[in-house]
């Protein structure tokens, strides 16, 4: 009973320090979110044409619900929406879509993704993205041996096929813990959601690093922790921002509801859109 209440005690002190030095949580102002106003009509007619894989897990079927959502309300927005794991089949433009490999297993959606690019679409050239899921990271995960392991599977298929223009996906992110449940969490050995978004960010400040300027980015996180209102949403963690999941835009902290798919989808356009026609073209006939 005495040592009960010991515990008790520290886990209440421990929250009190946690409030003051891992969850400073600011309305700091950042960029706004990018309009679907500003996407020229010439730019639709380019998306149209074009030829896109996108290989993913449960919060890109949000992603892509919410590009449908969007067709509904915007006649400018008209793709062919395929489900294939065979991109080199489908004929003619369309954003084809598949869920690869396994939730907390990212080696197996680096081996689906470079297996369907082989299989003809790397040849044909296009557009070509995958992301991991929030649940590929684990407290076991090293950011820098995950990252390594996605630059060097990118960089084998980009050798390769020189005509497909892979597109770079950050790590989705979830919201986080309260500080008491962080301290209860800890004291207990679990896994919290505070831990695993420091190892997200750090994730994707590599990737940002590598290929800023020099290859399309879409940056799910930073779309994900911006609000509405162009604050962001984080907590401190030795006076570095580590970004989460807008409370906004989820309803069960990792995936996104009604408003985040909606956001989430008019920025995905709005960089796919913006891809100058010259890249990600097709250069050979659908494999039959």
């Amino acid at each position: 009973m005495v040592y009960r209440k010991i515990v008790y005690v520290s886990l209440f002190l421990l929250a009190l320090t946690g409030c003051s030095s891992n969850d400073h949580r600011e309305q700091r102002e950042g960029d706004q979110l990018r309009s679907l106003g500003e996407v020229s009509e010439a730019q639709w007619q380019g998306l149209g044409r074009r030829k896109i894989f996108y290989g993913h897990q449960s919060v890109g079927r949000n992603i892509l619900q919410g590009i449908r959502e969007l067709e509904v309300r915007d006649s400018r927005i008209r793709l062919n929406i395929v489900s294939s794991a065979a991109p080199e089949q489908v004929e003619g433009p369309a954003l084809v879509e598949y869920a690869i490999g396994r939730n907390g297993d990212p080696e197996s959606k680096e081996q689906a993704f470079a297996a369907i690019m082989e299989r003809g679409m790397g040849r044909q050239g296009g557009i070509a993205m995958y992301k991991y899921c929030y649940l590929d990271t684990l407290p076991s995960t090293n950011p820098e041996e995950m990252f390594a392991r996605y630059r060097a599977n990118v960089a084998a298929l980009q050798h390769k096929y020189p005509e497909l223009v892979i597109m770079h996906v950050t790590s989705p992110l979830t919201s986080v813990e309260s500080p008491l449940k962080y301290w209860i969490k800890k004291a207990l050995l679990r896994a919290t959601d505070r831990d695993l978004n420091t190892k997200r960010n750090r994730y994707n400040e590599l990737l940002r690093n590598e290929y800023a300027g020099k290859a399309p980015i879409f940056d799910l996180a930073k779309v994900e922790s911006t609000r509405p209102d162009g604050s962001r949403s984080f907590l401190l963690r030795d006076g570095k921002p580590v970004y989460t999941l807008a409370l906004e835009y989820t309803d069960d902290g990792g995936h996104l509801n009604e408003l985040g798919r909606r956001v989430a989808a008019e920025q995905l356009l709005i960089v796919l859109s913006s891809l100058p026609m010259d890249q990600g073209r097709q250069s050979a006939p659908p494999v039959r």
